[in-house]
């Protein structure tokens, strides 16, 4: 599944958690790109599905240090620290339902801290300056 458009990649071993308290695992895919630093794309993979989710990178970030009483993110997607520190835990809602997943923090603290060693927190505009640039003159001359 991997793609080698992307700069960083990280395969992350995580339990997709039911309401009954039932545990299935789930691979997920984080791929980020320097040319589109906000984005996170996420690649969840159980052993009958597959689903792709577009992440918001610092939703993430600020997720990995939240706790449960309030988590990053306010809409399709909630992250926060669980109970237990070695976990993460990730909450996603869409049309088709919802999720949450279990996640070991210490992959996604490294997969994030190669991100920022590409592009820092705060200087994604500096890097997507090129794209807007060209978009704009392909909307005009358009």
């Amino acid at each position: 599944m991997a793609d080698s458009s992307y700069d960083v990649i990280e395969v992350v071993a995580m339990q997709l958690i039911g309401s009954d308290a039932t545990v299935i695992p789930v691979s997920a895919e984080l791929c980020f790109r320097t040319t589109d630093p906000y984005t996170v794309r996420a690649v969840f993979t159980g052993a009958h599905t597959m689903s792709t989710w577009l992440l918001g990178r610092e939703l993430l970030a600020q997720g990995v240090h939240a706790v449960a009483d309030a988590p990053a993110g306010t809409g399709d997607v909630q992250v926060w620290r669980d109970d237990d520190p070695d976990y993460t835990l990730v909450s996603l809602s869409g049309v088709e339902g919802s999720a949450l997943l279990a996640a070991p923090t210490e992959p996604l603290v490294r997969f994030l801290a190669a991100t920022e060693s590409l592009v820092p927190v705060g200087a994604e505009s500096d890097k997507m300056e090129g794209e807007i640039t060209a978009l704009i003159a392909a909307l005009l001359t358009a």
